[in-house]
């Protein structure tokens, strides 16, 4: 496992894809009970029946599972033994929030920097980590605008912000150094941050179950609607495959509306 911790971060994978594949190959073992080295075929298949049948698990799961599996015995040990095909994910329409619902989320709090992280997240598209990684001087509130530093895949890029978001952390980030969001013992938690969403959106009277993921949905639907580029949507999100941004394009009702039948054209 000390090997395979090790291949992880040369290779620049985040602290949490290093967590989540150590723990997926540690549970495989643990099934198997065998050592690495006397792992075959059937055991990887056995295993991963054993998650799709026994254990029901959703195919993202098991996606996963299979992924951190072929990482260590295939890309490291060169064993090229996870090769069986797993059914497809079934790909689920992100919920998002509508203008409105937006609104009334950021209203209902009247907690600074808890309105500032749900202001921010929604103004500019990124992503919980991001959020809680951004430092100071990464943000240029002159321009509106902020750099995202080793983001996912170890890519930096830009992220847009927004007039009243840049006052807002103006003022927040007066007299302060480092990063822009701390708790009392250093950086917030993602917990903390998803506590702090739910309960807005609680309190806002949103019937809807809220995560700080679904403000970046909101943010990618409306801009599409609003007319923006996909290929720049892309950009701001930092997707590296345009069919991941693409599926905005189902989502958003208000350009569906904007279809006329065909009947009517007759």
């Amino acid at each position: 496992m000390n090997h395979l911790i090790t291949e992880l971060k040369l290779r620049g994978f985040s602290k949490e894809t290093v967590k989540t594949y150590l723990l997926q190959n540690r549970l495989f073992l643990s099934f198997i009970n065998k050592q690495e080295a006397d792992i075959t075929e059937a055991d990887i298949k056995s295993y991963l029946g054993y998650l799709i049948s026994d254990k029901q698990m959703e195919m993202s799961s098991v996606a996963l599972a299979k992924a951190a599996l072929k990482f260590y015995y295939d890309e490291i040990l060169g064993k090229n033994i996870v090769t069986l095909k797993t059914p497809k994910i079934a790909r689920k329409l992100p919920e998002i929030l509508t203008k409105d619902e937006v609104r009334s989320l950021i209203n209902s709090v009247t907690h600074t920097k808890s309105r500032i992280i749900i202001k921010l997240l929604y103004s500019s598209g990124i992503r919980l980590s991001e959020c809680l990684n951004i430092k100071i001087k990464d943000l240029n509130l002159k321009d509106r605008y902020g750099w995202i530093r080793g983001g996912k895949g170890g890519k930096d890029r830009m992220f847009i912000l927004s007039d009243d978001v840049c006052e807002e952390l103006w003022k927040f980030t007066l007299q302060r150094q480092g990063l822009v969001f701390q708790g009392k013992n250093g950086a917030l938690s993602p917990r903390n941050v998803q506590k702090i969403v739910r309960k807005a959106a609680e309190k806002a009277g949103i019937n809807k179950i809220i995560t700080p993921h679904k403000l970046r949905h909101s943010f990618a639907t409306h801009l599409l609607e609003a007319g923006t580029d996909i290929r720049i949507i892309q950009e701001l999100l930092g997707h590296s495959n345009l069919q991941t941004t693409q599926i905005y394009t189902k989502v958003s009702q208000e350009q569906m509306k904007k279809v006329r039948s065909p009947l009517d054209m007759l």
